[in-house]
């Protein structure tokens, strides 16, 4: 098996992932529920994890961090926990449904979207959000880096475009976290969604939502706390407010162990092998014939993905061959990203998705650019 599909989840982990895993299944009891040994231990780690992303983040209070199932929880306590009716919030066709389906459900409620549009490359200008800002718009919100073609959205500018404008900016960093240094307070992000199975490099089940101090989100859920257990509403203050329930502890162990992994053998490390085995892809599938690939390319800048059709055979049958014959897994069809499926013009045939994970191995890629070369004669 050679696995390229990192996007959807990283497969590949660290041993040390696995082995936090068992070693938290075999000690660990409830955080916050009880005085002894196991409770302790398990809100000892819970407490360890947040730190460790407070560092990886750039985040002063770690108590900010709320842990999660994942982005897609993170991203409808953040949409449906801060828009209200009468809000305007823009977004892009970039977007994964974890952000367009909530809000096309606020929108029957009363909110006001906005869409900006992508040209043919997948990319969007700063400018059509900029003149997209109206008296009630609260806020913008977009992912890091589009999954569907790796493209980079400049965080940044848009950042401190939305600080000026006094615009609430929520980012997803789904695809980018762990693998792009990012940082909340340099790039004037008030809300970040992230998802720990995918570059952080932990288990599925885990994620977070980061909430800038003196913001305050309507909680998804409520219930138990493990504290003010006689109190008729849910506690208010972060992190308790946004995790109602028992938290996935022994997976939140495993999260501890990716993060770590990554500060110790560096994200600019980790970053430059996956971008290298992305290049090794393009440039040898980009002048095949028949092959026709997604994405801007003009920049050295963008996730690990190069996602590409063979002619007009349907994306799903070229993923099935790819791992039918060469035992190689792709992930095809739409990716969850209908609106830039639509502006790119693959709605109908979906498009196939490589993406790149430093366990990866230049000799793997190579196999894959020849099984590629040989299902593309035969088109």
């Amino acid at each position: 098996m050679i696995y390229f599909d990192n996007a959807a989840t990283s497969l590949q982990k660290p041993d040390s992932v696995a082995d936090a895993v068992y070693a938290a299944i075999k000690s660990m009891g409830n955080c916050g529920r009880g005085s002894h040994s196991a409770s302790l231990e398990a809100s000892r780690i819970i407490y360890a994890t947040r730190e460790i992303l407070a560092k990886l983040f750039h985040i002063k209070d770690a108590s900010r961090i709320a842990f999660t199932l994942n982005a897609t929880e993170s991203l409808n306590i953040a949409i449906k926990g801060l828009l209200h009716k009468g809000d305007h919030v823009i977004t892009t066709e970039l977007e994964h449904n974890s952000v367009l389906r909530p809000l096309y459900e606020l929108v029957l409620e009363g909110v006001e979207l906005s869409i900006i549009k992508s040209d043919f490359s997948g990319n969007i200008k700063i400018e059509d959000i900029k003149q997209s800002i109206k008296q009630n718009t609260k806020m913008v919100i977009c992912g890091h880096s589009s999954n569907l073609t790796g493209n980079l959205l400049d965080i940044q500018r848009i950042g401190e475009l939305c600080k000026e404008a006094n615009v609430l900016f929520v980012v997803d960093a789904a695809q980018t976290a762990g693998v792009f240094s990012i940082d909340v307070k340099e790039q004037k992000i008030d809300v970040l969604c992230f998802t720990g199975h995918k570059g952080l490099l932990g288990p599925q089940g885990t994620g977070g939502i980061y909430v800038r101090e003196g913001l305050v989100i309507s909680p998804l859920k409520t219930g138990g706390s493990g504290f003010l257990s006689y109190s008729k509403t849910h506690p208010d203050k972060m992190p308790e407010s946004l995790e109602a329930g028992t938290l996935n502890g022994h997976g939140i162990a495993g999260l501890y162990a990716g993060v770590s992994y990554i500060l110790e053998k560096g994200m600019e490390e980790i970053r430059k092998k996956e971008q290298n085995l992305m290049w090794q892809f393009y440039e040898g599938i980009k002048e095949i014939p028949n092959i026709k690939v997604y994405g801007d390319f003009s920049t050295n800048e963008r996730a690990p993905i190069v996602t590409f059709n063979i002619a007009d055979y349907d994306s799903g049958d070229v993923s099935d061959q790819l791992a039918e014959e060469y035992g190689i897994y792709t992930r095809s069809g739409g990716h969850c990203a209908p609106l830039l499926h639509e502006a790119l013009g693959t709605k109908e045939q979906g498009a196939v998705r490589f993406s790149f994970s430093h366990f990866n191995t230049e000799e793997e890629v190579d196999v894959a650019v020849n099984a590629v070369k040989k299902l593309a004669m035969e088109s």
